[in-house]
């Protein structure tokens, strides 16, 4: 008889989950609202396609992600692959991204300034990214401290709203390529294009977007929605919960619920700090725009709210809506960190390139996690508590790590080699 597993959430980590183990376990997935999908859930106002937090794209690096994925899925029929075309909305003019290789599009001055300081910086000698204490040294003493108070400062202090000082470099490591002088120099040399460069592609559903996805992955899966979690109740090595026994479970929603839903007969000694792990909500507003042929624009100056928009509409040609195709316009996603009302999201549309027409809104209580300097600490000791009493926590939320779709995946199979070994 299979051990019996609940995973707790429908989003990429919990439905990825439920899906490699399976074959191992008896898995029942529960979802506290009425869709699947987490932050990746999408849908279709005026027949548009809305990412309603974000805009989910797919590729991996890791090969048992890759293989595990392309079997579910048909690359060539139902997939279509997209050449990222990203760029930085700066003084009115579009820069390109990333912006240290196309410093020849900046002002001369600031040019050489950027240049000056790159070089100094080179003399000093270039120290290992996680050697920096904290994330703003890290910025500064990469790229210089003009391109940080230009770009990054304003750039990152909208997304995550904090001291950059108290932002871990830890979660940095692995998520942003590390250039150097040479690299920054050559490239606005030959001026390279960034969609020539690595991981300059991705994967795109031909229809449904990221919904497709997970719709996908719950095919075969015990998935229960309209489910909220209200309590765990642990005894004699049974997890009890929805009036069901388990034998363990997989919590993908947000840790800071968790200590205050677990009955077990032992304290947690981090349990305020884990309550008080810090996030960013995000708000965002669909929108038709002029035809264009952008994926990402970022929009760091402070005299702008929002922080990026997202060209959903050029990643597939289904997610526009025939009228929308009629009147030759597309579709964009307009993004804020934060809350905003649907007044300040109009306002600002006004200030955006691309006459944008508002269709939806949406906010997003949780959507950016943010680590400080105890944050992984904190983590690892909570999963060292929670794992005797049969509890694993899985995910962005849930392990307070910023994944996006491939890294939510790949800690899913790490997960299940750990239940699998453990349990053989």
């Amino acid at each position: 008889m299979k051990s019996k597993i609940a995973v707790i959430g429908s989003g990429i980590s919990g439905l990825t989950a439920a899906a490699v183990l399976q074959d191992t376990y008896d898995v029942h997935v529960f979802e506290r609202n009425a869709n699947i999908g987490g932050l990746v859930y999408c849908n279709r106002p005026d027949d548009v396609l809305y990412h309603r937090v974000g805009g989910h794209v797919f590729n991996s690096k890791n090969k048992e992600v890759l293989e595990w994925f392309w079997n579910k899925f048909d690359k060539e029929k139902e997939f279509v692959q997209a050449k990222r075309n990203a760029k930085i909305f700066y003084k009115g003019a579009f820069v390109g991204y990333p912006i240290e290789n196309f410093l020849y599009q900046l002002e001369v001055p600031v040019v050489e300034q950027v240049i000056k300081e790159l070089i100094e910086i080179n003399k000093a000698g270039i120290k290992q990214p996680m050697s920096y204490e904290h994330f703003e040294a890290f910025l500064q003493n990469t790229f210089g401290n003009t391109l940080y108070e230009l770009y990054f400062k304003p750039y990152n202090q909208k997304i995550w709203k904090t001291d950059l000082s108290t932002v871990s470099m830890e979660w940095l490591d692995g998520k942003l390529p590390m250039p150097n002088i040479l690299e920054i120099i050559t490239n606005n040399i030959i001026r390279r294009d960034e969609r020539d460069m690595v991981h300059a592609n991705f994967y795109y559903p031909k229809s449904g977007g990221s919904q497709f996805i997970v719709d996908r992955l719950a095919e075969g899966l015990s998935v229960v929605c309209n489910k909220p979690l209200e309590s765990i109740s642990i005894k004699e090595n049974k997890i009890t919960l929805f009036g069901e026994t388990f034998d363990k479970v997989i919590y993908t929603a947000d840790v800071r619920n968790l200590p205050d839903i677990i009955s077990a007969d032992k304290p947690f000694q981090y349990e305020n700090s884990i309550k008080q792990l810090r996030s960013n909500g995000t708000s965002s507003v669909l929108c038709s725009c002029d035809v264009n042929d952008l994926s990402w624009l970022y929009i760091p100056e402070s005299s702008f709210k929002a922080h990026r928009i997202i060209y959903t509409g050029n990643f597939s040609y289904t997610n526009n809506s025939d009228v929308l195709k009629k009147s030759n316009r597309s579709s964009c996603t307009v993004e804020f960190s934060g809350i905003c009302t649907k007044e300040e999201m109009i306002k600002e549309l006004a200030l955006l390139p691309g006459n944008l027409v508002p269709i939806d809104f949406n906010n997003e209580q949780n959507s950016y996690v943010i680590q400080d300097h105890e944050t992984r600490k904190i983590i690892k000791a909570y999963k060292e508590y929670l794992a005797p009493y049969g509890i694993y926590v899985l995910g962005r939320f849930a392990e307070w790590e910023y994944y996006n779709m491939d890294k939510a995946m790949e800690a899913a199979f790490e997960l299940k080699n750990q239940l699998v070994n453990k349990k053989s």
